[in-house]
Parts: structure tokens; C-alpha cells; sequence
């Protein structure tokens, strides 16, 4: 068996270890399922450079490497009124594409709208464009980047050099296997071991109210530092927020903990800049979390500053585990998130409706949907969903 026969092989049946469709690595890959299908079954070999691409895309979705890291939070302000260039030049998106809305938050009073890439903008040109992408938006901005061609350092890059100020950004450290124990590390910081900067640390139980922007229901969730300071962080339950949220079971969920590193305004500024000169994101991640807490182990022989780091933590952040690399989760906008919404909230309501409809022999429900007016809005969503990333990117 030839080089690159092996090689081909080696792929599919890692690609199916792994669990992943020829559709989700195509897209990670930047190129078409068939094109993906047409190496896996030998019709074409792919140059060196794609096979790297392949090899680097396949690696992402890896289950024994239990930690990753992707962005989760990106907020940009852009010292400019003109909306369309921010849209097309900087996003590369086609602003006839997007929803118009007479809208917005933080002070602003409309936003342009791809699913969760929101753009807004201010009867005050001192406040510029401003740019929000949560963490659906995140990954439906990365579906562009990787038609793009593009990465984050590539956009990030632009940003700057559009002198953008960036008012946030959050990088999430996802724990696959349950290396972090959020009960334990909240038991430490009460014990006084965790050596920090900060002065304060809070402890959420699921079904607290943490803060009106601040999620609930998330299981075990604790913070250290303040929710106003310029830098804090926030570890959760993921695997109780994903069974809360979307009512997967928590031994289904493929993430257990997030380790949230929360940036904001000049020490936002400083990690972007920190990335672009050194382009290795676990370094500027671990280089923070280093800077401003270590979990410790106990010792009343010794001074508190000399206490061992505690070893579920040292392998946490490096020791005697592979590299971290930056990894990106793609994800096409879609209508889930109102299916869900409507899946949970709504069809029940609608069932009995229909059962009513059936003891009274009447059409009520069906001449409701008939009778419902579609307004710009709702014809606009309609119509971004029959778009493919191609369509939309420039």
C-alpha cells in the first residue's frame, strides 16, 4: 500500500472514530462534502498543503484531547458611521443580506442582523459601529471566516488596523472529560486556596439569579474577581447549562466544564495584541490565568505563598499534557434555536389546541397558521435561511 493510500485510509477511519460527518469536517476544511468524499473513496488526491489542512481540521475534533479553546464572546467597537463599510469591508458580508431593525443596545438605536452576527449603529457618530457576536454568534461568524479563507488573527488583524477599540472579548477553555471539579475549586477558594489578585470569589448553585446579563440554571458556577473589573473569571457546569438549556442528558454532553477567561476595554486590547505577536493562543490564555490565580494544596508547615500547587490543577494548566491549541466550531445559521424554543414552549399548547380542534370537529389551528401575516421581518429571515454561506460573503 502506497503513501498516500494509507494516509487516505488513515483519515476516514479516523474521521468515523472520531464520530464526525464527511459534512462537518468538509466544513471545518473550508471545502465541499464531495470533494471530501471523492479522497475518501480515491477519485482524487489532495495536494500537500490541503492535506494538512485536512489533517489540522480533522485534530479539532479529537475526544482524547479533553481540553480546547475557542472564542466565545467578541465585541468591537469601530471608530466610524459607516455601517455598510464595517459590514462588507471588515465582515466581508453582503449587507443586502442582513436584517434591518430600528433597534439596539448600549446606547445605539439600529442593527443590522445575520442570525447571532449583530451589527449596530448611533444617531451619535462619536460612538462609531459597533460589532457584538455572542457565542451562536462566534460560531456562525467562523462558518464565513472559513469560506473566507480567513482566521481570527486574519480578522482581528483588520480590526486593528481599523484602529477598532475592543470593548470584550472571552476565551472558553471547554473541559471534556471533567479535569476542573467546580465544587472542589469553590471548597478552595473558601479555604484560602487559591492564591490571587483578586479579592472576591462568588458561588452559584443552579437556579440562582447571578445578574440580569448572567446566565442561570448552569448548575455549579463560580467567579473570581468582580463582574465590573476588566478581567475576571467565570467556571461553570457546562454539561447542567446544555441539559437546562437544550434538555441534552448531562452524561450525553460532550463538554462538562468552561473555564471562561472575560476581557474587557484595555485588557481586551491587550490580549488581541498578545495574540497577533505571538499567534499561540494557549500562551496568552494561561499566561492570564497564570498571572491572576493557582489552586494550592494546604500545608501549615510552610507560608501560604509557598503551598504546592494543587496537581489537578498544574496538569490544568500544562504540566505532563499536550499542547492547546485555538479551535474553532463552525456553524451555519439556522432556525434550531427558535425550533427548540418552539419544540418546548410552544407544542404542547399547540397539541392541546389540535386535541380541542378534534373533539370539536373545528379547523382553528390550521386557519390561524392560514390567517397569520408574514411582516418584513419575519420574510427576511425566511429568506436568509435559503442563502449558503457562498451566497452571503464577499
Amino acid at each position: 500500500m502506497n503513501t498516500n493510500e494509507t494516509w487516505r485510509k488513515e483519515l476516514k477511519n479516523k474521521r468515523l472514530t472520531y464520530g464526525l460527518s464527511q459534512n462537518k469536517l468538509a466544513l471545518a476544511s473550508g471545502i465541499t462534502r464531495s470533494y471530501i468524499s471523492d479522497i475518501e473513496t480515491g477519485k482524487v488526491m489532495p495536494t500537500l498543503k490541503l492535506k494538512e489542512t485536512l489533517n489540522s481540521a480533522l485534530e479539532r475534533f479529537n475526544p482524547d484531547n479533553p481540553l480546547e479553546m475557542l472564542f466565545d464572546y467578541v465585541r468591537i467597537r469601530f471608530p466610524t458611521d459607516k455601517v455598510d463599510h464595517v459590514i462588507e469591508h471588515i465582515l466581508r458580508i453582503n449587507i443586502d443580506y442582513m436584517l434591518h431593525e430600528d433597534f439596539a443596545f448600549y446606547g445605539y438605536q439600529e442593527h443590522f442582523r445575520f442570525g447571532d452576527i449583530v451589527v449596530m449603529i448611533s444617531y451619535d457618530i462619536t460612538k462609531g459601529t459597533l460589532l457584538e457576536l455572542k457565542g451562536k454568534g462566534c460560531r456562525q461568524f467562523e462558518s464565513f471566516l472559513l469560506a473566507q479563507h480567513r482566521s481570527w488573527f486574519d480578522f482581528f488583524k483588520i480590526c486593528l488596523e481599523e484602529n477598532a477599540v475592543f470593548k470584550r472579548l472571552d476565551l472558553a477553555i471547554n473541559d471534556k472529560v471533567g479535569i476542573l471539579d467546580i465544587p472542589e475549586l469553590t471548597r478552595k477558594c473558601k479555604q484560602e486556596e487559591c492564591i490571587s489578585v483578586f479579592r472576591s470569589f462568588k458561588n452559584y448553585r443552579s437556579g440562582e439569579l447571578v445578574h440580569r446579563d448572567e446566565k442561570v440554571d448552569m448548575g455549579n458556577t463560580l467567579y473570581i474577581g468582580s463582574l465590573k473589573s476588566e478581567v475576571y473569571f467565570c467556571i461553570y457546569e457546562k454539561d447542567y447549562e446544555q441539559y437546562a438549556k437544550n434538555a441534552i442528558p448531562i452524561e450525553e454532553a460532550a463538554i462538562k466544564n468552561r473555564f471562561e477567561i472575560r476581557l474587557k476595554n484595555d485588557r481586551a486590547i491587550h490580549a488581541v495584541q498578545d495574540l497577533l505577536a505571538f499567534n499561540d493562543a494557549e500562551k496568552t490564555a494561561f499566561d492570564i490565568i497564570n498571572r491572576y490565580l493557582r489552586f494550592v494544596d494546604k500545608d501549615e508547615t510552610k507560608r501560604r505563598t509557598d503551598w504546592e500547587t494543587n496537581e489537578r490543577w498544574k496538569w490544568f494548566i500544562g504540566k505532563d499534557r499536550g499542547a492547546l491549541r485555538l479551535t474553532t466550531e463552525p456553524e451555519p445559521y439556522s432556525f434550531e434555536r427558535t425550533l427548540n424554543w418552539l419544540r418546548h414552549q410552544v407544542a404542547p399548547t399547540l397539541k392541546v389546541a389540535k386535541l380541542l380542534d378534534t373533539l370539536n370537529k373545528t379547523d382553528i389551528v390550521d386557519e390561524l397558521i392560514r390567517e397569520a401575516r408574514l411582516n418584513e421581518r419575519h420574510e427576511k429571515i425566511v429568506e436568509q435561511q435559503s442563502y449558503s454561506t457562498e451566497d452571503v460573503i464577499l
